[in-house]
């Protein structure tokens, strides 16, 4: 229910200007932005949305004012705030997709020349 009487402010995300109420955390912000679809891509190029809402999963990790890897569920929003998510960043995500099967390679690589074991058998 929206108080009538409550102080408003302004963020901007994704370069959409969006106005929610005072104590509204930015992902309350996304949704009502209507970012439901996604905060940010996986090295597989899948979209992470806000999950556990308590900042367990960090899936809800956003740039905010320039500042990587902020979790949302635990951020208020504040004026004049903001928020950038990496699934809007189309050329990022296609990057970090196309690069994805090259940074897994080199990972297992490197992790099979220390002796390390991965679990799997």
């Amino acid at each position: 229910m929206t108080n009538a009487h409550a102080a408003r402010l302004h963020l901007t995300i994704d370069g959409r200007r969006v106005a929610v109420e005072a104590g509204t955390t930015v992902a309350a912000a996304l949704a009502i932005a209507g970012v439901g679809g996604g905060t940010r891509t996986s090295v597989r190029g899948e979209a992470r949305a806000v999950l556990c809402g308590m900042g367990v999963c960090q899936e809800c990790r956003v740039t905010i004012d320039g500042r990587a890897h902020v979790l949302a569920c635990q951020t208020l929003c504040r004026e004049g705030q903001v928020v950038r998510t990496t699934v809007a960043a189309g050329a990022m995500n296609a990057n970090a997709s196309a690069n994805a099967g090259t940074v897994i390679a080199t990972a297992t690589a490197a992790i099979k020349g220390t002796g390390i074991t991965t679990g799997k058998r």
